[in-house]
C-alpha cells in the first residue's frame, strides 16, 4: 500500500475521489483510511532501526493525510455537510502522526538528526501547521471539539520544538474564547487541561521552557481581549503552579529518595485540594499511601487515608468506587471500610489514641444508627485492647531533627528551607544523618547550627545542616490540672507537637574560670511547623523561627526543673517495672548526690545566692526564690529514689549504695537548713492501682515551667515575730475544726497528725480509693472563693481526707510563701519547714483561719462538696513532740 500511494500524484487522488457516488461513501472511505493509517503508525510495522523505510512510510502517509484534508475542506466544512466524527478522526490521526516516536528528533544523535532533516525535513512542523490552519477554519463548529480535543492538542504542544509550540499554543486561547462565548465561562476546558496535563507531564512531556511559552503566549493573547484578561490570568497562574509541582514530581519520580517522592506527592495533593479537584486529590492520596507502606510508615499511611475518609459522610448515598474499594457501594460502606484499614495502620504504628477515636465513632454508628450490636461488641473489645496497650506496652519516644537544605543545587521544594523530621524508634542522630547524606551524595555537611549566610544560600552547591531539636509539650485541655498517669502524658511529649526548641549555650560578659554558670547564657530557637507531627509525612517545613535568650539564672531554673522531672519519671518507671536494670537509676542519683561527680547545685549557690548578685539583679528576686524552691524539692525526690534504689540494689553494689546514702544525708542536712524542708508521700504507702497519678500531680505542681510566669514561687521563709496576725480565738484549736459524724473521731492509729498543740485526725478508711483525687492549691482556692453558700445532702460523703478549712485572704501569706510549689495530696501530709517557729504563732494563725472561714454550719456543708482538699503544715517542734 505504501508503494502504491507513493506513486500517486494529485491527479490520481482527485480521480479516485471522484469515483465515489455519494458523500456517505466518501465519508466511510476517509474514516476507514484514517483508522488504517493510525493503526499502521501505532503498531510499528518496521523494526525501529529501519529508519529509511519508516521515514518513507511517514512521508507517503503525510501526503495522503494532507490530500484527504483538502478534500474534507471542500466537501465537509459547510454547516449542512459538516461531519463531526470525520473531523474528530482526522485530528486524532494527525496528533498520532506528529507524536510518534520515530519523528522525535531530539532523541537522535546530531548526525542522524541532521541527515533526516536534510532528506525529509521536520514533518512534525508540516502537519502541526496544517492542524492549526484547519482548526481556525472550523468556525462555529469548534465548540463540538471542546473538551474532547483539549488532550490531543495539549499532547502536540508539549513536543519540544519551538516553532511548533509557538504555532499551536494559541489554539488554547481560541478554545477559551469559543467556550466562553458559548457558555459564559471556560470551566470544561480548564478541568480537561488540568487532568490531561497531569498525565502528560508524568509521562515525560513538558519542561520549564514550555511553561514559560504557555504563560507568555496566553497572556499576550488575553491582552487583546480585555474582558477575558482576568479569567485568563487566573487560569495561567493555576496552570503554572501545577506545572511547577508536576515537573518537580517527575524529577524525583524515579529517584532513590523515597522522601523526595513523598514531598512532591504531598505538594501535588495539596494543590489539587486547594483548587477543589477531588478526583486528582484522592489519586495522589493513594500514591502517598503506597509510598508510606513501602517504608513501613504505618502511622503516616493511616493519616493519609484519614484524609480520604473525611470526604465521606455517614450516609447511604451511592458513591463511585475508589481504587481497591470496589466492593463499597455507599458512602457509609466506603467510610467504614476505610476506618477498618486506618485502625489497623494506627495499631501497627502504636498510635492507639487515634485508633480509639475512630473506634468510638464506629461504635456510635453501630449503636445509634445501624443498631448492629454484634459489630458493636467486637469494636468495643478492640477498643478495650487499645486502652490496655497504652498502659502496658512501652512506646519509645522518637527523636526530632531539624534539617536545612541550603544552596541552589537543590530542587525548589527543598531549596533554602528547614524541615523538622520525626525519627524512627531508637534512631540516633548519627544514623539519621548518614541516611540523609546518602540521599544527597554530593552535598556538604554544615557543622554549625546557626543559620548560614547568603554566600551559602546562593551557592550552586548543596549544603545540609542537621541537629536534634526538642518537642514542646502541649497538654490537651482535657488533661490539664488532672492526675494523669505517665503512660498517657508521655504520649503527648512526642506526638501532636508543632513547636520545637533548639538551645545553644553562649558565654557573655566576664567568664569566671571557677564557675561557668555565671556567664552561661542560652540562645534558643523555636521552630514552628506548618502541621503537627506525626501527620501525612514524617517531616514538615518549619515556617516560623523565633529566637530568644535565657539568662544564666533562667538556665539554672530549667536545668533544675529538668533534673527533678527526670528523677520523678525514673521513680515511676522503676515502681511500675521491677525487671528494669538498676544501673540508670544508680548513675542518675549518684551524679546528683555525690559532689565528686558533678558538683550538684553548689555552683548555682556560688553564682546566684550571693549579696552581690541580689543587689545587681533586684528584678530576679522571684526567680531566685524559684530556684531555691526547686533545690529544696529535690531532696525528697532524691530520698524517694535512694530508698527505691536500696530495695533493688544487688549485694555486690551495697557499698556503692551506702556511699550514696552517706552523701545524701550530708546534702539533705545542708539543704534543709538553708532552704527548708519538703516532704513527699511515703513511697511505701502508695499501694493504690494508680501510683503514677500521684507523681503526675506532684510533677505538675513542682516542676511546671509556667510557674515562672504570672505568679511568685519562693522558698519558705521564717515568719517574724512582729508580723501582724489576726487575734487569737478564745476557743481551743480543736474546737475550731468542723466535725461531722464519725469523721473526726479516732485514735492516733486512725490518722492523727499534730500541728502545735492541736490534733487533727484524718480518716483513712477510703484513702486508697480517693488517692488519685488531687487538686492543686491554687485551683482549689479559686473553687472555694466562687462557691455559693448552699447546703449539700447529708448523704454526700466527704471528698477530702483532711478537715482543715481553707485560709481567708487575711491569713493566706503562709501558703503563698511556703507552698506555692506544693501539691495537695489527699490523706497524706506534706510538711514545709523553714526553721524553728513559735508554736503559739502557728496556733494563732490556725485558729484565726478556722474562725474566719469555718465559723458557720453552711461552711461545714461547703467543705463536704467535691474536691475540697487541704494541706497540713507540720512544724519541727510538733514533729519532735510526736517523736
Amino acid at each position: 500500500m505504501t508503494a502504491i500511494l507513493s506513486q500517486m500524484d494529485d491527479r490520481h487522488y482527485e480521480t479516485y475521489i471522484d469515483t465515489f457516488a455519494g458523500s456517505s461513501d466518501l465519508v466511510d472511505f476517509l474514516m476507514e483510511s484514517f483508522m488504517l493509517f493510525k493503526d499502521l503508525i501505532g503498531k510499528h510495522v518496521y523494526p525501529s532501526d529501519w529508519m529509511a523505510m519508516i521515514m518513507v512510510q511517514n512521508r507517503v502517509f503525510l501526503r495522503a493525510i494532507n490530500t484527504y484534508a483538502d478534500t474534507m475542506n471542500q466537501k465537509f466544512l459547510n454547516n449542512d455537510d459538516f461531519e463531526v466524527q470525520l473531523w474528530n478522526n482526522y485530528f486524532h490521526l494527525a496528533v498520532a502522526f506528529i507524536t510518534q516516536e520515530s519523528l522525535q528528533l531530539q532523541h537522535f544523535s546530531p548526525t542522524k538528526r541532521n541527515k533526516i532533516l536534510a532528506k525529509y525535513g521536520d514533518m512534525r512542523r508540516l502537519i502541526g501547521f496544517a492542524i492549526r490552519d484547519i482548526w481556525y477554519k472550523l468556525g462555529s463548529h469548534k465548540i463540538c471539539f471542546i473538551p474532547g480535543m483539549v488532550g490531543p492538542i495539549l499532547e502536540m504542544t508539549l513536543i519540544p520544538e519551538e516553532e511548533l509550540r509557538r504555532a499551536t499554543i494559541p489554539i488554547f486561547f481560541d478554545m477559551i474564547t469559543c467556550e466562553n462565548a458559548h457558555s459564559g465561562n471556560f470551566q470544561k476546558f480548564e478541568n480537561e487541561i488540568i487532568l490531561k496535563l497531569d498525565h502528560e507531564v508524568e509521562g515525560g512531556g513538558g519542561d520549564e521552557r514550555y511553561m514559560q511559552l504557555l504563560e507568555t503566549i496566553l497572556l499576550d493573547c488575553a491582552a487583546e481581549k480585555p474582558p477575558l484578561r482576568p479569567q485568563v490570568q487566573h487560569f495561567v497562574s493555576l496552570v503554572k503552579g501545577l506545572l511547577i509541582r508536576l515537573l518537580d514530581y517527575r524529577t524525583v519520580m524515579n529517584d532513590d529518595s523515597r522522601n523526595n517522592r513523598m514531598s512532591c506527592t504531598v505538594n501535588l495533593l495539596n494543590f489539587y485540594k486547594d483548587i477543589n479537584r477531588e478526583g486528582m486529590y484522592i489519586r495522589y492520596l493513594y500514591k502517598l499511601r503506597d509510598l508510606h507502606l513501602e517504608g513501613e510508615n504505618y502511622t503516616e499511611a493511616a493519616y493519609t487515608l484519614l484524609l480520604h475518609s473525611r470526604l465521606l459522610k455517614w450516609l447511604d448515598e451511592m458513591c463511585s468506587p475508589q481504587f481497591e474499594f470496589h466492593g463499597s457501594q455507599t458512602q457509609r460502606q466506603l467510610k467504614e471500610t476505610l476506618y477498618d484499614t486506618i485502625i489497623d495502620y494506627f495499631d501497627k504504628g502504636k498510635m492507639w489514641e487515634e485508633a480509639i477515636t475512630l473506634c468510638k465513632e464506629l461504635a456510635e454508628q453501630y449503636e445509634n444508627e445501624i443498631f448492629d450490636y454484634e459489630l458493636l461488641s467486637k469494636r468495643l473489645e478492640k477498643q478495650a485492647k487499645f486502652y490496655e496497650n497504652i498502659m502496658k506496652i512501652l512506646r519509645p519516644k522518637p527523636d526530632y531533627f531539624a534539617v536545612g537544605y541550603y544552596g541552589q543545587g537543590y530542587p525548589p521544594f527543598l531549596r533554602n528551607k528547614v524541615f523538622i523530621h520525626r525519627g524512627k524508634e531508637y534512631e540516633r542522630r548519627e544514623d539519621f544523618q548518614n541516611h540523609l547524606m546518602s540521599q544527597f551524595p554530593s552535598a556538604l555537611h554544615l557543622n554549625t547550627t546557626t543559620m548560614p549566610g547568603d554566600d551559602i544560600k546562593n551557592s550552586l552547591l548543596q549544603y545540609i545542616q542537621c541537629f536534634t531539636v526538642q518537642p514542646v509539650l502541649e497538654i490537651p485541655p482535657r488533661l490539664k490540672n488532672k492526675p494523669v498517669p505517665d503512660q498517657i502524658i508521655n504520649f503527648y511529649k512526642s506526638n501532636y507537637v508543632q513547636r520545637f526548641h533548639y538551645s545553644r549555650p553562649v558565654k557573655k560578659g566576664p567568664v569566671d574560670p571557677n564557675n561557668e554558670f555565671v556567664s552561661m547564657w542560652i540562645e534558643r530557637t523555636t521552630f514552628t511547623t506548618v502541621y503537627k507531627l506525626p501527620g501525612i509525612l514524617r517531616w514538615f517545613e518549619a515556617t516560623d523561627m523565633k529566637h530568644t535568650t535565657l539568662s544564666p539564672l533562667e538556665n539554672a531554673i530549667e536545668t533544675m526543673e529538668s533534673t527533678n522531672e527526670k528523677i520523678l519519671t525514673m521513680i515511676n518507671q522503676y515502681q511500675a517495672d521491677w525487671t528494669l536494670p538498676i544501673n540508670p537509676l544508680s548513675m542518675l542519683l549518684n551524679g546528683i548526690v555525690d559532689p565528686a561527680v558533678m558538683g550538684g547545685f553548689a555552683k548555682y549557690e556560688k553564682a546566684f545566692f550571693t549579696e552581690d548578685f541580689t543587689q545587681q539583679h533586684p528584678e530576679d528576686r522571684d526567680k531566685l526564690l524559684r530556684l531555691k524552691d526547686l533545690i529544696a524539692w529535690q531532696i525528697p525526690l532524691l530520698g524517694g529514689g535512694i530508698a527505691l534504689h536500696g530495695k533493688r540494689v544487688m549485694e555486690a553494689l551495697r557499698p556503692f549504695h551506702e556511699r550514696m546514702e552517706e552523701c545524701f544525708k550530708q546534702l539533705k542536712k545542708k539543704v534543709q537548713k538553708e532552704y527548708g524542708v519538703r516532704e513527699l508521700p511515703d513511697l511505701d504507702e502508695r499501694k493504690s492501682t494508680r501510683p503514677r497519678s500521684m507523681l503526675r500531680s506532684l510533677r505538675q505542681s513542682i516542676i511546671s515551667i509556667s510557674s515562672l510566669q504570672g505568679s511568685e514561687c519562693g522558698t519558705p521563709t521564717k515568719l517574724h515575730a512582729d508580723r501582724d496576725f489576726p487575734p487569737e480565738s478564745p476557743t481551743s484549736g480543736s474546737s475550731t475544726l468542723p466535725r461531722s459524724s464519725g469523721s473526726m473521731t479516732g485514735s492516733l492509729s486512725e490518722g492523727m497528725v499534730t500541728v502545735g498543740d492541736a490534733e487533727v485526725k484524718l480518716r483513712k478508711s477510703k484513702k486508697k480509693k480517693k488517692r488519685s483525687s488531687m487538686i492543686f492549691i491554687t485551683e482549689e482556692r479559686e473553687r472555694i472563693h466562687t462557691m455559693d453558700s448552699k447546703r449539700l445532702s447529708k448523704k454526700q460523703e466527704f471528698r477530702s481526707d483532711t478537715n482543715l478549712c481553707e485560709p481567708n485572704e487575711g491569713s493566706v501569706s503562709l501558703t503563698n510563701a511556703n507552698s506555692r510549689s506544693l501539691p495537695a495530696i489527699t490523706g497524706l501530709s506534706l510538711a514545709v519547714v523553714a526553721g524553728m517557729e513559735d508554736v503559739d504563732s502557728v496556733r494563732a494563725r490556725r485558729d484565726s483561719k478556722s474562725m474566719s472561714v469555718c465559723g458557720t454550719s453552711d461552711r461545714t456543708a461547703d467543705r463536704r462538696s467535691k474536691g475540697v482538699i487541704n494541706l497540713i503544715f507540720k512544724s519541727k517542734s510538733s514533729k519532735s513532740e510526736k517523736m
